[in-house]
């Protein structure tokens, strides 16, 4: 017995050591786990961002090409409202199941920000609509949707703990298209 004894503190470090290092990796598996949560919820919070303002953009386009058509707007590619109805229709059905995701996956400042991005866009729309030739307007709606723009893109910035970006406004040759992107 007194043999037993002697071995027990011995015995005891060793359970105890395998219990630290049973605990530590548990925790740590635990961790990495976690990290490759967030990682992925992240990559799919980014796709999400990204296809929403990929299919606004495609509105924001053919909103260009309208109004160049209306007199409003420099850009290159001229399209009449004609032209441009089938393509908004199907710009804008595209744009709905990516605004689901966008709501499912999206921080609230985020959706806020697209909210008041996508609110200019459909006033553009309307102005295209209605015929409007004021370039002067146009310009003031473009003005607000790089701003709505520019403010939607710092937000995703933010919530994904990207570095500041870049501004997005381009200054182009005076025989380029305004200086849009």
């Amino acid at each position: 017995m007194s043999s037993f004894v002697q071995q027990l503190p011995a015995l005891l470090g060793v359970v105890i050591g395998a219990l630290g290092s049973y605990v530590a990796l548990v925790r740590s598996d635990r961790d990495r786990f976690r990290r490759e949560q967030r990682a992925r919820w992240e990559e799919r919070r980014l796709a999400a961002y990204s296809e929403w303002a990929l299919a606004l953009k495609k509105s924001v386009t053919l909103t260009y090409r309208v109004a160049s058509h209306l007199g409003n707007d420099p850009h290159p590619h001229p399209l009449s409202p004609a032209e441009a109805e089938p393509l908004m229709a199907e710009a804008n059905v595209a744009r709905d199941p990516a605004g689901e995701a966008l709501l499912m996956l999206g921080s609230r400042e985020v959706v806020e920000k697209a909210r008041a991005w996508v609110s200019v866009v459909l006033e553009m729309e309307q102005f295209l609509r209605d015929g409007t030739r004021d370039p002067a307007a146009w310009q003031r709606l473009l003005e607000r949707q790089r701003a709505g723009r520019e403010a939607y893109y710092a937000a995703v910035r933010e919530d994904l703990a990207l570095p500041p970006g870049h501004s997005a406004r381009w200054a182009l040759p005076a025989s380029g298209p305004g200086g849009r992107v």
